[in-house]
């Protein structure tokens, strides 16, 4: 069900369903990709886990901008700052639940929004939690996913980043109209130091340091733009759906998670 396609006597029916709520991103995916990489993908993933489960799920139009400060230098970018953002998640998840919503997904499709909504959910758990027991997930879908998007073959680096093989290849599948594979190149990097993973040459150590793109990446992309193909963009794009679905399914059998 498409929540914008309904009237609110409609919507007022479906109160057992999940509400899912894409977040995207307009940014720069340097100089090979259209800004709406983001929002493009997730848009199209939840569109597709809608249309496996039409009775389960009510679809939210995508929230198309992000958190993205840090990639303003480039420009073509339009963001909302991570204070704001948190108040945005906040205030639009606050919303379905005074509507009677308990079921709620955030969809995420842009790695700078994960911080700003992991804390709208916290001030939404300290809010919300007791009066009406929601069950409300933060799901990244390249982290949903799993293996596939951490190296697995036919994939050539180690993780999804930014405007790297990953996304380039979803896109080239997807939205082919909107890559130019003659402007994509591996962009210089910062020299490894062991502990600051630069988008995806470091594993994870525990040691955040963060940057804006501009001092960490030559033309704003990261990763391995020029590995990048449809095929592979076929692969993701359905392991993703294929990920989400299940989880979906699932989740709107969850009872309240916690209390005694």
């Amino acid at each position: 069900m498409l929540f914008a396609d309904l009237n609110y006597p409609s919507i007022n029916q479906q109160k057992d369903a999940v509400i899912l709520l894409p977040l995207g991103a307009i940014e720069q995916h340097g100089p090979h990709m259209a800004v709406a990489t983001d929002t493009d993908i997730v848009t199209y993933i939840a569109r597709q886990a809608e249309a496996a489960l039409p009775d389960q799920v009510l679809l939210c139009p995508t929230l198309p901008f992000g958190s993205s400060h840090h990639h303003l230098s480039f420009g073509g970018t339009i963001s909302l700052s991570p204070e704001l953002y948190t108040q945005v998640i906040t205030d639009l998840v606050g919303s379905f639940l005074k509507n009677g919503f308990r079921k709620i997904v955030l969809l995420n499709g842009h790695g700078g929004n994960i911080t700003p909504v992991k804390q709208a959910l916290a001030v939404l758990s300290r809010d919300y939690d007791r009066a009406l027991q929601p069950n409300i997930a933060l799901v990244t879908y390249w982290e949903l996913g799993g293996k596939p998007f951490a190296g697995e073959p036919p994939m050539e680096s180690p993780a999804l980043s930014h405007a790297c093989e990953y996304e380039t290849s979803m896109m080239l599948h997807l939205f082919p109209e909107k890559v130019r594979m003659n402007k994509a190149q591996r962009a210089a990097r910062p020299e490894s130091n062991g502990y600051i993973p630069w988008e995806d040459d470091e594993a994870y150590r525990g040691v955040t340091l963060f940057k804006q793109t501009a001092f960490i990446s030559s033309n704003g992309s990261s990763g391995e733009p020029q590995l990048a193909t449809a095929e592979k963009g076929e692969h993701l794009v359905g392991k993703a759906v294929e990920a989400l679905v299940q989880f979906l399914g699932e989740f709107r059998e969850w009872g309240f998670l916690g209390g005694f």
